[in-house]
C-alpha cells in the first residue's frame, strides 16, 4: 500500500474534535452536582425563613460573591490541569486572590470593633460549629460530579487536578448553602466558610490519585 492510500483511509470517517467537550463536561456536572446540592440543602437544613428579604440586601450578593469568585478561579486553573502536559505557572494564585479579598474586608472590620468580645462574635457567629460541616455535606453531590467530569479530560496531575475539583465543589456548595446561612458579617464568611470549601479541596488531593486515573 502507498503512503498515501494509507493516509486516505486513516483519514476516512475521522470527525472534528470539538473544542468545547471541556466546557460541556463541566457545564453538565455543575448542573447535575448544583441541583443535588439545593435538593440536599432543602431536605436537610431548608431555606432561611427570612430569605425573600435578605435576597434584596447588597451585603448578601457580597457573600455569595466571595465562594463565586473561588469557584471562577478554580474553574480556571482546573481547565488547565485538564490539558496533559500543560504548565500552571501563576494561574495558581487565582484561587487565593478572592480569600485574600475576604480577609482584607474581615480585618477592617474587625479593626473597628469596639473589643475582643465583639471581635470573636464577628467571627464566631452563631453556627461555626456548624457551618463548615453543612458545606462540605453539601459538596458531597459536586464532588462526584466534578471529579467525574474531570476524569474525561484525562489529566496527569491526578492529586492537583482533584484538590482543584475538589475546590470548586466546596465553593459551589458554599454557594447554594448562602441560601440557609443567617450569618451576615465578613469575618465568619472569610474563616468559616473557607475552612469548608478547605474539606472537600483536601480530600480531592488525598482521592485524586485513585478516582481520577485512567
Amino acid at each position: 500500500m502507498k503512503t498515501d492510500d494509507l493516509v486516505t483511509l486513516l483519514a476516512t470517517g475521522v470527525k472534528p474534535v470539538d473544542r468545547h467537550v471541556a466546557l460541556k463536561s463541566f457545564i453538565l456536572a455543575l448542573a447535575l452536582g448544583g441541583a443535588g446540592a439545593v435538593l440536599l440543602l432543602a431536605i436537610a437544613f431548608g431555606l432561611r425563613p427570612d430569605i425573600m428579604q435578605v435576597l434584596v440586601l447588597p451585603i448578601f450578593w457580597i457573600k455569595v460573591a466571595f465562594p463565586l469568585g473561588v469557584a471562577v478561579a478554580a474553574t480556571h486553573v482546573l481547565r488547565r490541569l485538564m490539558v496533559p502536559g500543560a504548565t500552571i505557572g501563576v494561574r495558581w494564585a487565582a484561587p487565593t486572590l478572592p480569600v485574600l479579598a475576604a480577609w482584607a474586608g474581615a480585618l477592617v472590620i474587625l479593626a473597628n470593633a469596639s473589643g475582643a468580645a465583639e471581635q470573636a462574635s464577628l467571627i464566631l457567629g452563631r453556627t461555626w460549629r456548624t457551618c463548615p460541616l453543612n458545606i462540605a455535606l453539601l459538596s458531597l453531590p459536586l464532588f462526584v460530579s466534578v471529579h467525574w467530569a474531570v476524569r474525561q479530560m484525562a489529566p496527569t496531575h491526578l492529586r492537583a487536578a482533584g484538590a482543584m475539583a475538589g475546590l470548586l465543589a466546596g465553593a459551589t456548595a458554599t454557594i447554594v448553602y448562602c441560601l440557609h446561612c443567617p450569618e451576615m458579617e465578613v469575618p465568619f464568611w472569610a474563616v468559616w466558610y473557607l475552612a469548608g470549601m478547605l474539606i472537600p479541596t483536601v480530600l480531592g488531593g488525598l482521592l485524586g490519585p485513585r478516582i481520577l486515573r485512567w
